[in-house]
């Protein structure tokens, strides 16, 4: 429900509205408050000895910045650097921190995100709520860039380069503050930031047009690779912020559904809960962030779908320059 009045404009917002809404002023004031204190020097930001990108978003919900991240790293790595991300870990929780993401840690206890980045990707990724004691954590193991996956309200932070990644199907809905609408800041943020990147829709002029292009289907058992329309009596689920994105995808490339199914964002599945829903059809095919989270108990006919951020060679290549022209202000030894 909380979807439909942010994005939808349902009717029951107007009767939400007498509570919403000075829920929302306090949580401006809280915000600013908060922000100020940082930029004024009342808090302490920590400011790391190498160029510190974040990308995020001023929304709830997911807007494809984990795929962002993925690009970046990658290019970054195709040109030498040694970068390196950092992450809340949003939804899990370690026995100590910063946790440093190897093959052996389980999703539970590092998010979905940060194993999903580092499958992906190969890079170093520190997960800790409290991101300063992450970034740390992996200067002792030689980055020489780092990327922060979200938090760009995470003022404690100092950064250098802030991207910020928009769905571009639905903008900001009622562009009003949490709980009336979905915005952590307000649209003016957008105005210093470095760059906005639109996922899908219509890219305004000063934005980076994204689209997220989908790869083969891969078998979470044998990593074999199909095209999905050759997969039949599909059954597809996604726990993501905004699932109907993926099914739409799916129905693009051709694919069979029978059946699909939303859950919450950052969701934690078990075999038996997904029992009753794969039985519908002859093969399961989901995110690939929910597959670092069921490939411990994923059955022969499970596969999961891969996305890769795409963007104008142009555009790219200016993300590209802003941030390496920063790097070599550091004097990094890659650069």
């Amino acid at each position: 429900m909380v979807e439909k009045i942010w994005f939808e404009n349902h009717p029951i917002k107007y009767l939400l509205w007498p509570l919403l809404w000075p829920l929302s002023l306090l949580f401006g004031v809280i915000s600013r408050r908060k922000k100020q204190a940082y930029l004024l020097g009342k808090k302490t930001a920590y400011r790391a000895p190498v160029p510190v990108v974040v990308v995020g978003n001023i929304t709830a919900g997911g807007n494809g910045k984990t795929p962002v991240v993925v690009w970046l790293v990658e290019a970054l790595q195709q040109q030498g650097f040694k970068p390196g991300v950092v992450s809340r870990g949003y939804g899990a929780k370690a026995s100590s921190y910063p946790l440093l993401v190897d093959e052996t840690t389980l999703t539970a206890h590092c998010g979905d995100e940060p194993k999903l980045i580092f499958q992906r990707t190969g890079a170093l990724v520190a997960v800790d709520p409290n991101r300063p004691q992450a970034v740390k954590a992996l200067l002792s193991q030689g980055v020489d860039v780092i990327i922060s996956d979200d938090g760009l309200q995470h003022y404690a932070l100092q950064r250098d380069v802030e991207i910020v990644v928009v769905d571009g199907q639905r903008r900001f809905g009622s562009e009003q503050l949490i709980p009336l609408g979905p915005l952590r800041e307000p649209v003016s943020r957008l105005l210093s930031v470095d760059f906005v990147i639109t996922n899908g829709g219509k890219a305004k002029p000063d934005e980076i047009g994204m689209t997220l292009a989908p790869g083969k289907a891969i078998n979470l058992l044998t990593g074999e690779q199909v095209e999905v329309q050759s997969l039949a009596a599909l059954v597809a689920f996604a726990g993501i912020g905004h699932p109907p994105r993926f099914f739409a995808t799916l129905e693009q490339l051709g694919a069979k559904l029978v059946a699909t199914q939303e859950f919450a964002d950052h969701q934690d599945f078990e075999q038996k809960a997904l029992e009753k829903l794969v039985i519908q059809g002859e093969n399961v095919i989901m995110t690939e962030k929910d597959a670092v989270k069921c490939r411990q108990f994923a059955l022969k006919n499970w596969w999961y779908l891969p996305v890769s951020a795409q963007f104008d060679l142009h555009k790219e290549q200016q993300i590209l320059q802003r941030i390496t022209e920063v790097i070599r202000k550091y004097g990094s030894p890659s650069a």
